[in-house]
């Protein structure tokens, strides 16, 4: 099967590797139909996170090829959305909701011996726990695209807004407009923020995105100007909630120092160099929570906003192309020619 595969900084390569198999009876192999790059896998591309010469990718949705023995739930033929992170969904973090924590999980394509998700065909461990089964047939591309945000960047903007307690009316606050971020925006509004600020870039075709999405105002200076412009539109208070979508050490300060007293940061971009201000949160009451994403206790919830129309994350994909051109895929994302890009792998 063809896969694609990391090759150091800069480089990645479709190859012809074996297809996977079943090793443990709570196995299935997935066909997949549609993957994508996501922002931490450029962690790796820029040669910021070590990541060894193997599969790679942790985002696709997919037709069920294979099952192990003891597999009750996923049927061979099913329609199926992966996660990021497969879990067991029966330990006591996956019943606390925190599937990412599970104590038989694991992640895709992080170069520890799990399979990549852009590739033809994955080995998915923990199949009943993992997979979520897509009702219903004859989707659009745009239904398919929105699906496949759900196998991690918008359970992971979500993640980001419930981890901050957004509530109905708040001034919310999301640093970072990529596709995360965006995501962020769109979860915000569906918690019922009346109120969305966009700590960003200076890209338009995000701020017009976000502004689809329900942003409010954008901020597109950085460091203490932005700080200083977040203050001016909220009267010197700061925002309710604060969603931190980037992972670097200016996004960091930047979203501690917004939050109001009382308020929380919740931080799901992946840090890098970064130091939480202890002292300063100390003293304003400023909290913080987050982390990877459980996206298998969000898929129900914004499975059925997106087949209402309350949602659409698939927007978020602006490039798309085939697992054939993978590298022009990262390159996109890398030179910020894409918010992010999609890969047709196969049909359903």
């Amino acid at each position: 099967m063809k896969a694609a595969i990391f090759k150091g900084k800069g480089k990645i390569e479709v190859t012809d590797i074996p297809k996977p198999e079943t090793k443990d009876p709570t196995d299935a192999v997935v066909r997949v139909v549609l993957a994508c790059v996501c922002g931490s896998d450029l962690w790796y591309f820029r040669g910021i996170s070590p990541h060894p010469e193997s599969t790679i990718g942790h985002e696709f949705i997919g037709v069920v090829e294979s099952v192990g023995s003891d597999v009750k739930d996923i049927s061979v033929g099913d329609f199926v959305i992966a996660p990021f992170a497969y879990s067991d969904g029966t330990c006591p973090h996956c019943e606390a909701g925190f599937q990412t924590a599970c104590t038989h999980g694991g992640f895709f394509g992080m170069g520890s011996g799990d399979d990549g998700g852009q590739s033809e065909y994955v080995r998915v461990p923990q199949a009943d726990g993992t997979l979520f089964k897509v009702p219903g047939s004859d989707f659009s591309e745009d239904m398919l695209a929105s699906f496949l945000a759900l196998s991690d960047v918008m359970g992971t903007g979500y993640h980001a807004a419930v981890s901050a307690e957004v509530e109905e009316g708040d001034t919310v606050a999301v640093v970072g407009d990529g596709a995360v971020g965006l995501s962020g925006v769109l979860s915000a509004k569906l918690l019922g923020a009346s109120r969305i600020i966009v700590l960003g870039s200076t890209h338009e075709n995000r701020h017009d995105l976000a502004k689809e999405f329900g942003a409010t105002d954008i901020i597109s200076v950085r460091g203490d100007e932005a700080v200083a412009k977040l203050m001016e539109l909220t009267d010197g208070i700061g925002a309710d909630a604060v969603l931190e979508c980037v992972g670097t050490k200016e996004a960091n300060d930047t979203a501690f120092s917004i939050a109001r007293p009382g308020a929380l940061v919740g931080r799901v971009g992946v840090p890098h160099h970064v130091e939480i201000p202890a002292e300063a949160t100390f003293f304003r009451n400023v909290g913080m929570k987050g982390g990877p994403a459980p996206v298998r206790a969000y898929i129900q919830k914004l499975f059925d906003a997106v087949v209402r129309g309350d949602i659409t994350p698939g927007d978020v994909f602006d490039f798309k192309t085939d697992l054939d051109n993978i590298q022009e895929a990262y390159e996109m994302m890398d030179q910020r020619k894409a918010i992010k890009s999609l890969l047709r792998v196969s049909t359903i």
